[in-house]
């Protein structure tokens, strides 16, 4: 076990290493080279010092067989995926090759053009930078292309640009863009899989590790993952921000945590349970932290683009700024609870306008609020902690007006195999796990044929499932025993550290 695990790391580096390393240097054989000794060297050192101390008694044989299968999976699956990165012109290669929605659909688009214009423009936000001029506010968007790729809106705060236009620097072509943003996007997902499986302790640590292949091999993470959406990537840093501030990384983690606020503004909410739980260094070094990004932003864009950004801030939160919503395919895979009275609009329910939707969010806002706080006061075991942090950012994105299923799934699936990992395993909790992990799985891409109403029906099955873990995490973990307890302790209990 130790030997494929390390094997399946080291072609996972070696799979995200090459786009990346072909975005910067333009040469094949040197992209070759540099993912082949990736590989390599992760791999045997992953061999000889796992981030994860295996523990095969932790594995019953179903769980490896499933594992064995599920990693041979996601490797085939990526490997095709980072072909179709380097290659756009092959979209038999792409997650979803009948369907020219996921094909040409690219969420880092709307990066990279925002990003190029942040200096040529006062308004990041203008459609003229995304939309085409013949398009009809009536009817779908129609998108600007950039080479076979249509042209994604920029929906996010100023200070999110300060990456992409570093990445622009090195990477200033949008297909050389396109692939760093891969392998770093990928590369920084898997560092957050293993060091909470780390944190876990070697048991459940192990069956973390084992059941991780089903994140990979996901329909909604490989869809997002080809999109490129930011939103994994944001849940990630805001993860490893967490688990920097329990090592006391109180500047690294500030930095990762604030930076992951200013970009999406959701991870704010983990700001809530900090407070909660009195972690003032914490909150002090993300604040300051936050500050020195705002500055930055205001030095390299200007005040200019923070005035177009308070302007359109008003359609962020309240949805008139996403085009998605002239779409009646992209309300039915709507996994956001504001967006369940877009749903209903479908269904002929009258009424269900934004106005609506703003008050169910703002609702739902308090509620979220609430159970978080309330998570926060509570005393949790090391194990406890990332799943916590996980269903809080879940919930998070749940308060977005538009989250699409292909990157709402993502966080639910990390969640759904530590939830499994936690537990001792037995075929019935396994066997519940791959039920979830289907049921995750549910997905129609916008542009088949197909009653909209009856996509929103199906997506039903998937929100339910988000929801549900999100709220048993954070209403129903237990503290028996106390946080400084030795770990040594902490990692031989038995018993689950939810209740069922």
């Amino acid at each position: 076990m130790k030997s494929f695990v390390a094997i399946s790391l080291g072609l996972a580096a070696g799979i995200f290493l090459f786009p990346a390393a072909l975005g910067l240097t333009d040469s094949m054989p040197a992209a070759a080279a540099t993912a082949v000794l990736g590989a390599v060297a992760f791999g045997f050192w992953m061999h000889r010092r796992p981030i994860v101390p295996l523990d095969e008694t932790a594995a019953p044989r179903p769980l490896k067989i499933l594992s064995g299968i599920a990693a041979i999976l996601a490797l085939v699956v990526l490997g095709r995926l980072a072909v179709f990165m380097v290659a756009p012109s092959h979209p038999e290669y792409s997650s979803v090759p009948s369907s020219q929605w996921e094909v040409r659909h690219s969420c880092v688009s709307a990066y990279f053009v925002a990003a190029r214009a942040g200096t040529l423009t006062s308004n990041l936000y203008s459609d003229s930078l995304y939309t085409s001029p013949d398009d009809d506010p009536t009817k779908i968007r129609k998108a600007l292309r950039i080479g076979p790729f249509n042209i994604d809106v920029y929906e996010y705060p100023p200070p999110f640009l300060l990456l992409p236009r570093a990445l622009r620097l090195v990477a200033p072509e949008f297909m050389h863009f396109r692939m760093l943003w891969f392998g770093i996007y990928c590369s920084l997902f898997l560092l957050a899989i293993l060091l909470v499986a780390r944190m876990l302790g070697p048991a459940a640590g192990t069956r973390a590790l084992l059941l991780s292949p089903l994140i990979w091999m996901a329909l909604p993470s490989l869809s997002g993952l080809q999109k490129g959406n930011a939103q994994v990537m944001i849940i990630a840093a805001s993860v490893v921000a967490m688990l920097l501030f329990e090592r006391r990384r109180w500047a690294a983690g500030g930095a990762l945590l604030a930076f992951a606020m200013v970009s999406k503004l959701y991870p704010g909410l983990l700001l809530v349970y900090l407070l909660a739980q009195r972690q003032w260094r914490a909150v002090a070094w993300t604040a300051a932290a936050a500050v020195a990004f705002f500055t930055l932003s205001i030095l390299d864009l200007g005040w200019a683009s923070y005035h177009a950004f308070l302007q359109h801030l008003p359609g962020l939160m309240g949805g008139e700024a996403f085009p998605a919503f002239r779409n009646p395919a992209a309300m039915a895979i709507n996994y956001s609870v504001p967006g369940l009275v877009f749903k209903l609009k479908l269904f002929g329910v009258p009424g269900m306008t934004f106005a609506a939707s703003k008050i169910v969010g703002w609702l739902y806002t308090l509620v979220a609020l609430w159970v978080v706080f309330l998570a926060g006061t509570r005393k949790l075991r090391i194990e406890e902690k990332p799943l916590v942090w996980i269903a809080i950012l879940i919930l998070a994105t749940l308060r977005s007006p538009f989250l699409p299923q292909a990157y709402g799934a993502v966080p639910v699936l990390w969640l759904l195999t530590l939830l499994a990992a936690i537990h001792p395993p037995d075929t019935k909790a396994l066997f519940a796990t791959l039920l979830g992990w289907a049921a995750l799985n549910i997905m129609w891409p916008m542009d088949w044929p197909a009653d909209p109403r009856l996509v929103a029906l199906a997506n039903l099955i998937p929100q339910t499932v988000t929801i549900v873990l999100a709220v048993l995490v954070l209403t129903r973990v237990s503290a028996p025993q106390r946080e400084d307890a030795p770990r040594a302790l902490v990692e031989k209990t038995p018993t689950p550290v939810l209740s069922r």
